[in-house]
C-alpha cells in the first residue's frame, strides 16, 4: 500500500537493461516486468523501482544516493554478487553496528550490502 509522502519508487539509469536484469534476477531473486524496450520494473526487492535505459551509472562518489541491501549472511550474499557478475568495489569493513561491502552490477550502478549479526550489545564486532 502507498502512504502519503512517504520513498515509494526509485529509478537507476542503465545502459543494458537485460545485463542489469540478469544480474539481480540470479544475485537476489528479484521480479522483473518490461515496459518496452527502454525500461524493465523490478519487485522483491524491499522497495519496488526500475531500471531505464541510458548511458549513465549511479555511484555514490558521484553524489548519487547509496542504495543499501540487507543481509543475513554478508559472505554469502557477496558470493551470489561475484558469481552474477557484479564487481566489489569496496571491500568489507565494520562500521558503528554492522558490516558492509560496496558492489557495482554490470551496468557499473553501485549498491552495497550490509549486516549487522555478529555484532554486541556494545556495537563492536565479535566475528
Amino acid at each position: 500500500m502507498s502512504e502519503h509522502e512517504k520513498i515509494n519508487y526509485v529509478e537507476f539509469p542503465s545502459s543494458d537493461l537485460g545485463d542489469t536484469r540478469a544480474f539481480f534476477e540470479k544475485a537476489f531473486g528479484w521480479s522483473f516486468v518490461d515496459y518496452g524496450p527502454e525500461y524493465s520494473a523490478f519487485s522483491g526487492a524491499g522497495l519496488d523501482g526500475g531500471f531505464y535505459q541510458a548511458d549513465a551509472c549511479s555511484k555514490a562518489d558521484r553524489g548519487a544516493a547509496l542504495v543499501v541491501l540487507y543481509s543475513n549472511d554478508l559472505e554469502g550474499s557477496q558470493r551470489k554478487v561475484e558469481e552474477a557478475g557484479g564487481t566489489v568495489v569496496k571491500p568489507t569493513f565494520t562500521f558503528p553496528g554492522g558490516r558492509r561491502f560496496h558492489f557495482t552490477e554490470p551496468c557499473g550502478n553501485e549498491f552495497a550490502v550490509w549486516s549487522d549479526l555478529g555484532i554486541q550489545a556494545r556495537g563492536k564486532f565479535w566475528g
